[in-house]
């Protein structure tokens, strides 16, 4: 079993290079949506695969995926770095014939309350059997071209492929832990953050458009 690692990033400088340096030695396709930093610079250091497609982490990420050669792909996030058994992960999850799944998540900032937020993410998962772009999804390549990939959707991509995914197996969820960063968390603040995720979860939930949430979660959106 092979795996594809996909990586969208924008203007990622400060997270890339660590992320790249964890992944020496596996098949990495990077998905650049068009970085003013030297996030590019950063990643022309290193083996891997450099790709440039228009702004937006779905299609960014679709953009990875059609380039895959591996027989899981698994969808990182630039600043969230994972556990150090994740390819026996990837690795059990092919062998029990797990259709798809995600880890754990914890974050960079050990403080309670981010213990907390970590918690109810995690039990949240195996919940509702919806998984989140921060916990690091991994999916069979095959089942992936087969659901037709990432909707192009500016907000909610990972939430609207679980849903599809769903209808064939539930995640299969890996207590191993990714460490994502909370840098949105702590400019937005911690309380405002819980609050405007949940609003959006509702509103998408009601039928709200994945095209209006995204100039709520980002206002200068265009």
């Amino acid at each position: 079993m092979s795996i594809t690692i996909v990586i969208p990033v924008l203007n990622e400088q400060r997270h890339i290079k660590k992320i790249l340096q964890s992944l020496v030695g596996y098949d990495v396709i990077v998905v650049d949506g068009g970085s003013q930093d030297s996030t590019i610079g950063v990643v022309r250091q290193f083996d891997v695969t450099l790709v440039k497609c228009t702004r937006g982490r779905a299609s960014q990420m679709n953009a990875g995926a059609e380039l895959a050669e591996g027989d899981q792909l698994l969808f990182l996030h630039a600043d969230t770095t994972l556990p150090l058994d994740w390819d026996v992960v990837l690795r059990t999850s092919s062998r029990l014939n797990e259709v798809w799944g995600c880890f754990d998540v914890s974050f960079d900032d050990r403080s309670i309350i981010f213990n907390i937020i970590a918690k109810m993410m995690n039990f949240r998962t195996r919940l509702t059997g919806v998984c989140t772009g921060d916990q690091g999804m991994f999916i069979q390549r095959s089942i992936f071209n087969k659901v037709g990939g990432f909707a192009d959707i500016p907000l909610m991509e990972d939430v609207e492929l679980s849903k599809r995914l769903r209808n064939l197996s539930r995640p299969y969820c890996s207590a191993s832990k990714v460490i994502t960063s909370s840098r949105r968390w702590r400019k937005n603040g911690v309380w405002r953050t819980i609050l405007l995720m949940w609003w959006l979860r509702l509103l998408y939930f009601f039928g709200v458009s994945p095209w209006r949430l995204v100039k709520l979660y980002y206002p200068r959106y265009r």
